[in-house]
């Protein structure tokens, strides 16, 4: 049995297709979001992980348009706002809002997932990004980002901080002793006295000890140092890690990291990036991936886009037909690491034709998906699969209730939930 993730956004995701509804303003609201998180909930997911950007793109072809022409991760609407709604309106789902470490300081964000963890009594929790985008940095008053793996040093610090905040309270130090005329007792609440190299805290916390003690962490450590933070610090670690044997290297690689931190094994859950195709027959699953290598074909704007987002680097300005350019960024390491990988003999052009398939390419009906997804975990050994789809109706209903129950027939993933709190389902298995 595995974990399955909804991977998604708060943003314009789905505007002008066929079956994108109302999305061109609907994201602006929080039904939508409800709506998507009942239904991840009753199809037996664990989590939703809600990405974020706290820029408007502009390094493809130096401009914004691009970007605001396609609502191209832009714009979006705060994950911290829409996130409770989303919460109070499940009972089991864990859901993880990007935060960004770099640009949220401890003390605030200490506090604001403690109040998620209690609201939702105890599945809060935070996908940590160290923002790679040197627009993000200006937009907070810096002059560009820091290098590359000084972000992950500070978010080693941060870390702790947190930690060390949610623990100067301690679980029972609420009493509310009437009789006494006692709420707090004070021998239970401490400062943290906090003196980094990045941050320092006199704390103590001015909220309660979250729920969970700790809510879960999730991050996408693809680098050798996004590698080491993950295995230290985060619950829930994803990848886009391509084909069984780096699927295998990276949980492997993972597994033995979190043990040198003296981690318990099972504590840090890899999950494989995926974007099933899905039809009611084969030839309409293949049908549909067809149109959807067409149209990367006639759109390769789109790709390109996606390139320079990730890398910092203006894939407009290279010449289509001459082989993949030498990558070199401060910005997401991994992520450019593994377009070398894929890439490797190509021309732009042909690297940017074809859509993305995640760790493995899944097409076919729900059963056969399933079948698949399942043999691919008996080999690989993982611990799950986070499901990238955009935010509209008929796309997720394609996962919850096709490929859900076809999971759940081959007792695949969870047909209910054994814990209250996210953390506690996260670890069942």
């Amino acid at each position: 049995m595995f974990h399955l993730g909804l991977f998604t956004g708060c943003g314009v995701q789905s505007w002008n297709g066929m079956w994108s509804g109302e999305g061109a303003t609907e994201w602006l609201h929080p039904q939508l979001y409800i709506d998507a998180a009942r239904a991840v909930e009753r199809a037996g997911f664990d989590c939703v992980i809600l990405e974020d950007a706290h820029f408007i793109p502009d390094v493809f072809r130096g401009s914004m348009d691009f970007a605001l022409h396609n609502g191209f991760h832009a714009p979006k609407q705060d994950l911290f706002v829409m996130a409770p709604f989303m919460l109070t309106a499940t009972e089991h789902l864990g859901i993880l809002p990007t935060l960004t470490t770099t640009f949220h300081p401890p003390y605030l964000a200490a506090r604001t997932l403690a109040t998620l963890d209690h609201i939702s009594h105890g599945r809060g929790g935070a996908n940590l990004v160290m923002s790679h985008n040197d627009r993000t940095a200006q937009n907070y008053g810096a002059d560009a980002q820091a290098d590359h793996d000084a972000r992950y040093d500070a978010g080693d610090e941060w870390v702790a901080l947190v930690e060390a905040l949610w623990n100067s309270w301690d679980a029972d130090a609420l009493v509310a002793d009437r009789d006494a005329g006692i709420y707090v007792d004070t021998a239970k609440v401490r400062p943290v006295d906090f003196e980094g190299r990045f941050y320092r805290s006199r704390g103590p916390l001015n909220s309660l000890r979250p729920p969970q003690g700790r809510p879960v962490f999730s991050q996408a450590g693809g680098s050798g140092r996004g590698r080491d933070f993950a295995a230290k610090n985060v619950d829930l670690v994803m990848t886009n890690v391509t084909g069984i044997d780096a699927m295998k290297e990276f949980r492997a690689d993972v597994v033995a990291r979190a043990a040198a931190h003296g981690r318990p094994a099972g504590s840090c859950k890899v999950m494989f990036n995926v974007s099933p195709v899905l039809g009611e027959t084969m030839r309409e699953a293949e049908d549909k991936r067809q149109r959807a290598l067409a149209a990367a074909e006639a759109n390769i704007e789109i790709n390109l886009g996606w390139l320079s987002y990730y890398s910092g680097i203006d894939f407009g300005r290279f010449d289509l037909d001459a082989p993949m350019p030498a990558l070199s960024t401060n910005a997401s390491r991994s992520t450019t690491a593994h377009l070398k990988t894929r890439s490797a003999g190509m021309t732009l052009r042909e690297f940017a034709s074809r859509p993305a398939s995640g760790a493995v390419e899944l097409v076919g009906t729900p059963d056969a998906v399933a079948a698949q997804m399942g043999e691919v975990m008996a080999e690989v050994g993982g611990d799950g699969f986070l499901l990238q789809q955009p935010l509209y109706r008929q796309g997720i209903s394609m996962l919850t209730d096709g490929l859900a129950p076809a999971l759940r027939r081959r007792g695949l993933i969870r047909d209910g939930f054994a814990h209250r709190h996210f953390r506690d389902n996260l670890l069942d298995f």
